[in-house]
């Protein structure tokens, strides 16, 4: 099964900005409150799966303390890009936060089963589709308070759709939990702020390179804020499990 060929021509995501943002998080101590509780959830799903792995794969990983974390249950990690990888390496691979910010989704979904010996399992998450409802909203008012509209925030993959890829490169039974996390928010800055500690900030490769208006800003300060008092801003994450069929 060979995935699809990638087409430089339309990435859809801007890799040196990506790399921009990540470092910047890195300078500002990011918080990385949302990578950790799906890292943790997917710990405890470990836990209940009766298993054994002798080596696991972390996808690009995010803090550098979960190669650690993760030996506690499993003797040998290492943190790579599944690319990089040989084939039919691991027995476990842990993917955060890095499928759904790939520009070609399939080939990343078919080096990570790559990177798996059969009977091997997938965990991961990333964000859900129906995350972030007040932060569009907001980048709305914003496009018509400026009078034209600019690519502000990431597509993202719902859960049917993510079973049908991870399928399409031959992983099987997979499995798809929602979990939805709800973050009250004074004002859209400190909702910026976080997202900017977390290195998720706008990398499309179609995003404007001119600063958003004052007018736009305000617009979108009001928006988030229409409610009065505290803003409850959903983040939602995928959690997903899938395995590779045994010879």
């Amino acid at each position: 099964m060979v995935p699809h060929k990638r087409d430089v021509s339309r990435f859809l995501f801007d890799d040196r900005a990506r790399l921009l943002r990540r470092d910047r998080a890195l300078r500002l101590n990011g918080d990385l409150f949302l990578h950790h509780r799906a890292f943790n959830d997917c710990l405890d799903r470990l836990l209940d799966i009766r298993a054994n792995f002798a080596t696991a794969l972390i996808d690009r990983c995010h803090d550098e303390r979960w190669q650690q974390w993760l030996e506690s249950i499993v003797p040998r990690v290492v943190m790579a890009d599944p690319e990089a990888v040989a084939p039919q390496s691991f027995d476990l691979c842990l993917s955060i936060g890095a499928l759904d910010a790939a520009n070609d989704v399939q080939a990343s979904a078919f080096a990570l089963r790559e990177s798996l010996r059969p009977g091997g399992l997938l965990i991961g998450a990333i964000v859900g589709g129906n995350s972030l409802p007040l932060l569009r909203a907001a980048m709305l008012c914003a496009d018509r308070a400026e009078g034209g509209a600019a690519p502000r925030l990431h597509p993202s993959i719902d859960g049917p759709s993510l079973a049908t890829l991870l399928s399409s490169v031959g992983f099987i039974e997979p499995v798809i939990d929602v979990d939805r996390v709800d973050v009250a928010y004074p004002d859209l800055d400190r909702l910026v702020r976080d997202l900017r500690a977390m290195g998720c900030t706008n990398v499309l490769t179609e995003r404007s390179r001119r600063p958003i208006t004052r007018r736009g800003l305000n617009a979108a300060r009001a928006s988030f804020r229409s409610g009065g008092g505290a803003s409850i801003e959903r983040f939602e994450l995928l959690h997903f499990a899938a395995w590779i069929p045994k010879n």
